[in-house]
């Protein structure tokens, strides 16, 4: 397996920048995610890794190897689609072995691969099916192994589970995590699913118009957002932003939306002091808005009373959309709280994990 560079690569379509200084190294054996929403970039960024589409300016380095001008076929790599791209008039097995017989490796070696990655994948009973005759995890997992077979440096997948139902997209992300643990191998993964990102990566890259966002961890992500569009990008539902206003009293500091106080943590005060009076944006998780224990509330939370607007049981909680004054957000409740629509309900919010964003750049404030 090898490790992958990218520095300052860009890529342009007549005038219109897709990719923009894109710098990063995924280390030999990692499993990186790049995640956004559609026309982001990152598919574009994965094929110029593969070959199929040219850089306009930067490089790229694939185990110590600059692979700007090499062909495809020659960087060692193994790309698996969207599109499952199966030999319809082959069996499984001949689907697998094709790009092994064109580079002319022996038959018994082929043999061996094919078994082996059938084994991996649990398919080794399906291996004289054709593609019309599986269903379309078992056809995924066949695209997965004709990549296997080849033994590459690393791996590409591009939005491989997009055309799966939400079950098998679930069961597959386990086949996945499994098969990068089996294999040791080098991961580049691209996908829309922040869900599938958090499960997957060991490190995510946000990107949003060509640019990274942030690199990092997932948890690390999902905690410390370096600005409101990766804040509320990662995270189902997304994280609740309102305008508010940051003010002190008697030494301590509140967001106050006018219509609400709630009180900043003294532990996270002083980091935030340089924005007394100053307009901030005020993030907060739906999951760290919960429904009032009782009179006695933990340090760091605080009371809010507010209306609900929707209610949505999804089973183990009920997720409502509530007003207070002007400002709307979510939060997730415990489906045992009798509220209907139009009623009062008393919420505790988790200031312990809110977040303030600039108002003009969107960046994250310090104070985490």
């Amino acid at each position: 397996m090898a490790e992958i560079k990218l520095d300052q690569v860009n890529k342009r379509f007549k005038k219109n920048w897709v990719v923009r200084d894109f710098t990063l190294t995924v280390a030999d054996k990692e499993f990186v995610v790049l995640v956004g929403p559609s026309g982001c970039g990152k598919s574009t960024t994965l094929r110029m890794i593969a070959g199929l589409e040219e850089v306009t300016s930067g490089e790229i380095s694939i185990g110590g190897r600059v692979v700007n001008h090499v062909p495809p076929k020659d960087r060692d790599i193994a790309m698996v689609f969207q599109s499952y791209a199966l030999y319809p008039h082959m069996n499984v097995y001949k689907n697998m072995a094709f790009g092994l017989m064109n580079r002319g490796v022996p038959r018994d070696e082929i043999d061996r691969r094919v078994k082996q990655a059938a084994e991996i994948l649990g398919i080794s009973d399906l291996l004289q099916r054709r593609p019309a005759q599986l269903s379309g995890g078992q056809r995924q997992r066949v695209a997965m192994g004709r990549a296997i077979v080849r033994d590459p440096q690393a791996f590409l997948f591009d939005e491989p589970l997009s055309n799966l139902d939400a079950k098998l997209r679930v069961q597959m992300r386990a086949e996945l995590a499994k098969l990068h643990e089996r294999l040791q191998s080098t991961i580049v993964y691209v996908t829309h699913d922040q869900i599938e990102a958090m499960t997957l990566a060991d490190r995510i890259v946000v990107m949003k118009d060509g640019k990274i966002m942030q690199v990092g961890p997932p948890l690390e992500v999902y905690e410390r957002p370096a600005n409101r569009f990766v804040a509320g990008f990662i995270g189902s539902p997304s994280m609740n932003f309102l305008d508010v206003r940051l003010v002190e009293e008697a030494g301590d500091l509140w967001v106050d939306g006018e219509s609400f106080r709630l009180k900043v943590p003294r532990h996270r005060a002083p980091a935030f002091r340089g924005h007394v009076n100053r307009p901030v944006i005020f993030g907060i998780r739906p999951e760290d808005v919960k429904e009032r224990p009782g009179d006695a509330l933990p340090e760091g939370v605080e009371p809010l009373r507010a209306e609900v607007d929707v209610r949505e049981p999804i089973g183990s909680e009920v997720i409502i959309t509530a007003t207070v004054g002007s400002h709307a957000f979510t939060a997730r409740i415990s489906p045992n709280v009798a509220v209907r629509v139009h009623d009062p309900i008393d919420l505790a919010v988790n200031m312990n994990k809110m977040h303030l964003f600039d108002p003009e750049s969107e960046q994250a404030l310090n104070g985490l």
